[in-house]
This record gives C-alpha cells, sequence and structure tokens, in this order.
C-alpha cells in the first residue's frame, strides 16, 4: 500500500539530507549538467554549489521536505534573498575553484537569472523542487508542491519559478503557473522558461 505523503518544515539540522536530494536530482538536469560541468568530467563537486543554496534558504522557513526524504521544495519568502553577501562570494570562488575556463560562463547564467527575475510584486520564488531517483515517477514532488501552493494561495501571494528542463514546463502549468520569459546559457546553451503564478 503507497505511503500517503507528509511534509514538514527543514531545519539547519536537515541541511544535509535536503543537499542530497537536490544534488541527486538534478545531476542529470539539462541545465545545470552543462553549467556544472569540469573540463575532468568530475561530478563531486556539484554537492558544494548546491549545499550553498540551501544553507540561503535555510535562513527562511521556507524550505520543506517530505517526511520520507524523498522530496524537498526550496522557497525563498517575499523580500528574501538566495544568498547572503558572504554565500555570493563564496560561490564565485567555488566556481573559480571547480569550473575552470567555464566559471565566467556559469556566474553570467546566474546574472541572467538575476535579470530575469520579476521585481514588482512581492511573492514567492521557488528556487529548487527535487525528488531523490529512488522516488521519481510517484507523483511526490508535484505533491510537494500543491502543499506549498496551497499554503501561499492562503496568503493570496503569486509565485515564481524558473524551469531549467522543458520536459517539467506542462506540469508546472497544470499548478496555475504560465510562461513569462526565457533565456538561456551563454552561447545558445540549454533553455530557461520563467513563469509567474498570479495571487489567488
Amino acid at each position: 500500500m503507497e505511503r500517503i505523503p507528509s511534509a514538514r518544515r527543514a531545519t539547519p539540522a536537515d541541511g544535509g539530507l535536503v543537499t542530497e536530494i537536490i544534488t541527486l536530482a538534478f545531476a542529470n538536469d539539462p541545465l545545470w549538467r552543462w553549467a556544472l560541468r569540469r573540463e575532468d568530467g568530475r561530478s563531486d563537486h556539484q554537492r558544494a554549489f548546491w549545499r550553498l543554496f540551501v544553507e540561503g534558504a535555510l535562513r527562511y522557513q521556507w524550505t520543506w521536505i517530505t517526511d520520507g526524504g524523498e522530496a524537498t521544495s526550496i522557497w525563498i519568502p517575499p523580500g528574501g534573498n538566495e544568498l547572503s553577501d558572504e554565500q555570493e562570494e563564496r560561490l564565485s570562488e567555488l566556481a573559480a575553484e571547480y569550473l575552470g575556463s567555464a566559471s565566467d560562463a556559469y556566474l553570467e547564467l546566474l546574472a541572467r537569472f538575476d535579470a530575469a527575475h520579476p521585481r514588482t510584486e512581492p511573492h514567492y520564488y521557488l528556487t529548487l523542487l527535487g525528488t531523490h531517483p529512488e522516488h521519481r515517477g510517484r507523483g511526490i514532488g508535484m505533491w510537494l508542491l500543491a502543499h506549498d501552493l496551497e499554503l501561499i494561495d492562503g496568503e493570496h501571494r503569486p509565485a515564481y519559478l524558473e524551469s531549467s528542463n522543458p520536459a517539467n514546463n506542462r506540469r508546472y502549468e497544470s499548478v496555475g503557473f504560465v510562461p513569462a520569459g526565457d533565456f538561456s546559457y551563454p552561447g545558445n546553451g540549454p533553455h530557461v522558461t520563467t513563469m509567474w503564478r498570479p495571487a489567488r
């Protein structure tokens, strides 16, 4: 019998588990496997990048995790930001240390994320949504997203995300997000779709 999902707010003590889920979930993502590629082909550095974003988000109380550790959603609430100034500096250091000649393109990609981000209306920002590979195909990630959106709707706030995998766009549209714009990795690389969900 399939277990009924439940979710809780992640705490700093969950940082390792949240990072593990995100690292595995995005290992083969069309954009991030390209943006985080290394000249030597290794991938063990990716965890350090994702850990930084997880730590940045855990400053708030809007990172969620299913009780079985199958999926996680990482939100930045209205008025928040993804990283502190110190974390931004550390991210640049990681790019220089691990990405070599691709570090400039990685930082330019992040600048494009920032430039595309809407500023006109306070909103919840879904930075990352990931399901552990062992639990894919069961709808747990979308269940968690619906759980989160119900809470956001209770506040009558809009929501925003960037879809780095075109295969997920229809899933997001099914819960009320609509395409708002797009950009790509420098040099006409993988494509990103920005999506907006009006307040309800």
